[in-house]
């Protein structure tokens, strides 16, 4: 098989959702037997500190025979979630300036405490050249 058949048998049919810094492709792709099969690939964007920028990709596959449960769990899912949470998106601690309220004074010294044991445990640990090694 030469690559412009390749490239025919990925672009069977495809579909976008840009959503913030996650872009959602969902490509219809076929088999070696020439069946069809969902690929569903979250890409997310990260940039890093010197504005230059790299994307990480997670890709699922779904096929046939798994169609009517799949769809089935989802729609389960997502009426689950909008029961019980409504379908307002609560999305400001992905903020970059979202600062938790501690209205909760034993939440927050829990907190704390763990974080100053997590520093005295670090105390105790050896720094290692690994150019020794």
């Amino acid at each position: 098989m030469n690559n412009n058949d390749m490239m025919e048998r990925e672009e069977i049919f495809s579909k976008v959702l840009r959503a913030g810094r996650r872009t959602y492709f969902f490509d219809v792709r076929a088999t070696k037997a020439d069946d069809y099969y969902l690929t569903i690939t979250e890409s997310k964007k990260f940039t890093n500190d010197d504005g230059s920028f790299h994307y990480k990709k997670h890709k699922i596959y779904i096929y046939k025979e798994d169609f009517a449960e799949f769809k089935d769990i989802l729609a389960e899912m997502t009426d689950y979630i909008i029961d019980q949470r409504g379908d307002e998106v609560i999305s400001e601690r992905h903020q970059k300036d979202f600062k938790k309220e501690h209205n909760n004074s034993e939440e927050y010294t829990s907190a704390k405490s763990e974080t100053e044991d997590t520093l005295k445990t670090t105390e105790s640990f050896t720094d290692v050249d690994f150019d020794d090694i």
